[in-house]
């Protein structure tokens, strides 16, 4: 299930968890849904991540290669690329977030109703499920951990080489950041790689808790 929008405002009056997911069950929307979804919206945020810090990197490239022209106007250029990427960055932390939040919330639960289950053989295999789908959860968490991990040192060289550039809108400051190329390239590279393989570890969860 794609983005969950019905009775938005409903549950932003509720004002509490238990508010919010009671609100949701009332139109059949539970956590295992609410999860699926939050795992989606990361994954949409990972891949627009990574389109934004190829363009970022591209646009370092250009500052890199400036033969002539107005070197302020492509400073202007590389700082907007260097503030959206600070801000795609933050968003997949927050959306990481979120999906602890509904996961521990639906664990918990899951935890609680298997003391409700009589039928031992049937609680034996609830709790085996539980156990499997929460280690498997935790993999694709570590997974998206540190892929958000591999955001921090494009961000800190772009930010210093924006800056350093900021300075000084002359041939050194060109030179200055032609000397990161090479490190800054090899990271996005890794985050790009870090982020895709976050992606695929969330299909194969939502995968698995679907069927």
């Amino acid at each position: 299930m794609k983005k969950i929008v019905l009775f938005t405002l409903l549950i932003l009056l509720a004002g509490c968890e238990t508010a919010y997911y009671d609100a949701w069950e009332q139109v059949g929307v539970h956590k295992r849904d609410i999860l699926v979804d939050r795992i989606e919206e990361t994954q949409e945020a990972q891949e627009k991540t990574q389109e934004q810090f190829k363009d970022a990197l591209e646009q370092y490239r250009a500052v890199v290669n400036f033969d002539g022209g107005d070197l302020e106007k492509r400073y202007n250029k590389l700082n907007a690329e260097y503030e959206d990427s600070d801000q795609a960055a933050k968003a997949i932390s927050g959306h990481i977030d979120s999906v602890e939040d509904v996961a521990e919330d639906l664990f918990d639960e899951w935890e609680d109703e298997l003391a409700q289950i009589q039928n031992r053989t049937l609680r034996d295999d609830s709790a085996k499920k539980l156990h499997d789908t929460r280690y498997k959860y935790q993999q694709m968490v570590k997974s998206m951990r540190k892929a958000e991990k591999s955001v921090h040192p494009v961000l800190t060289t772009l930010r210093d080489q924006v800056l350093y550039l900021k300075h000084n809108l002359n041939a050194q400051a060109i030179s200055a950041l032609k000397g990161e190329l090479s490190t800054i390239n090899s990271d996005v590279n890794t985050l790009i790689l870090d982020m895709q393989k976050s992606i695929d570890e969330a299909n194969l969860f939502i995968n698995r808790i679907k069927n």
